[in-house]
């Protein structure tokens, strides 16, 4: 707002008995040809490594932990599922509407994995707003991951929450970004809020930036502890959620409304940009929200649809976690004529390496549908590797199992 092995057993050796009876049998035959010798002294013992290695001691397998266990739990519900089920569970978008019944039933109509609130989702106040996540997770053993962008701020969607954002946290110490971390994910969990989109990882220490007021600090080493105390500060209250990976601050320009685009080198991504990632991953942060945002000199494909930073995300940087595009329905608003069809925009994130799928600007009902039925067809047509959803998927349900525990 991110997952055994098998143990055999030693049998013991029976090659003892095996050398004494093969001795026995050869001395009488001997014996009863008459050419057996006679011994002038009896022989001195002798031993083998059969005869002195004692069996080893089976061994008990460890029972399995209790990850282990929900991650079998997670496969065994993603393997009854057919494929248009699995591609509903992947995805997490989004109505208009404060009312229970409504968001509820627009929720398990598309068998959607989760659900991301908007300001036309919040009511009045806390109270009301769990009526309205009670009706989006009516499940307790498979809950929906229900998610905000709750930053604080300039992005606050809690009328309620008046905790300090990062226009005044990137001037603060570690500690204090920590607790008002706390605070904000406490004031989540009591509404039902499991997910927060709301750490934001990116560096730029230029005023004028579309990010600027949103970031934790100017530089990749400014931010970083910054992050990693605003992960700590979410751990075990609600999941947390790095974005905009691989940084907004580097590529000038809305993502709302465009794909910014930077040829930043990949070696000065590595010293500045990709820092305060690296720091929360390690921290624990359990999603990774991948952005709309073009690195040239890496892909010129958005990050969100590449499959080099998808890459990099895992194999660099060691996230093991659910990785998350930003709101698809961006890609839609951008205006580029490669991202007008939100059914190829679908198949595509899945194919980059993303686990869930975020779709909410500009989006409706029937844009939610063709997504699904994006996914589905990609997967029926032999375009998108069926086990590539199958991971997706199973991803997606562990991270819900875990909040049921």
């Amino acid at each position: 707002m991110n997952p055994r092995r098998s143990v055999t057993q030693a049998r013991p050796r029976r090659a003892q008995t095996a050398f004494i009876s093969v001795a026995w049998v050869a001395f009488a035959a001997l014996a009863l040809t008459g050419c057996a010798p006679e011994p002038a002294s009896d022989p001195a013992p002798t031993s083998s490594p059969a005869s002195t290695t004692s069996a080893p001691a089976p061994t008990t397998p460890a029972p399995p932990s209790p990850e282990e266990l929900r991650l079998a739990r997670a496969t065994e519900i993603v393997d009854a599922e057919n494929t248009a089920q699995r591609a509903a569970s992947i995805m997490m978008a989004s109505t208009p509407s404060a009312d229970p019944a409504t968001v509820g039933s627009f929720a398990e109509v598309h068998g959607l994995g989760g659900f991301l609130l908007m300001g036309a989702n919040v009511p009045a106040d806390a109270a009301a707003l769990s009526t309205v996540t009670a009706a989006l997770s009516p499940d307790p053993g498979l809950p929906r991951l229900i998610g905000i962008d709750e930053e604080g701020g300039e992005v606050t969607r809690l009328p309620w929450d008046t905790l300090p954002g990062a226009d005044t946290l990137k001037f603060a110490a570690p500690d204090d970004v920590r607790a008002a971390a706390s605070g904000r994910a406490a004031l989540l969990a009591e509404s039902g809020v499991t997910v927060n989109f709301g750490i934001v990882a990116d560096v730029t220490g230029e005023p004028n930036s579309f990010i600027f007021s949103r970031t934790l600090g100017a530089t990749g080493d400014d931010a970083a502890p910054r992050v990693a105390a605003a992960v700590s500060g979410e751990h075990g209250t609600v999941l947390s959620t790095l974005k905009h990976f691989p940084g907004h601050g580097a590529a000038p320009g809305d993502s709302h409304s465009s794909i910014p685009t930077t040829d930043l080198t990949r070696a000065d991504w590595m010293a500045n940009e990709s820092v305060p990632f690296a720091a929360g991953i390690d921290a624990g942060a359990e999603l990774l929200m991948f952005g709309h945002l073009s690195y040239t000199a890496i892909d010129a494909a958005p990050a969100s649809l590449s499959t080099e930073w998808h890459r990099i995300a895992r194999e660099e940087l060691g996230f093991t976690g659910v990785a998350v595009t930003d709101d698809l329905g961006m890609l839609l608003n951008s205006g580029d004529p490669a991202y007008a069809d939100p059914a190829t925009n679908a198949v595509q994130s899945v194919l980059a390496g993303n686990d869930l799928l975020v779709l909410v600007a500009g989006a409706d009902e029937s844009t939610v549908a063709a997504s699904i039925d994006g996914i589905t067809a990609a997967v029926d047509a032999g375009t998108l590797p069926p086990e590539r959803l199958r991971d997706a998927a199973i991803r997606v349900t562990d991270l819900r199992l875990a909040l049921a525990e």
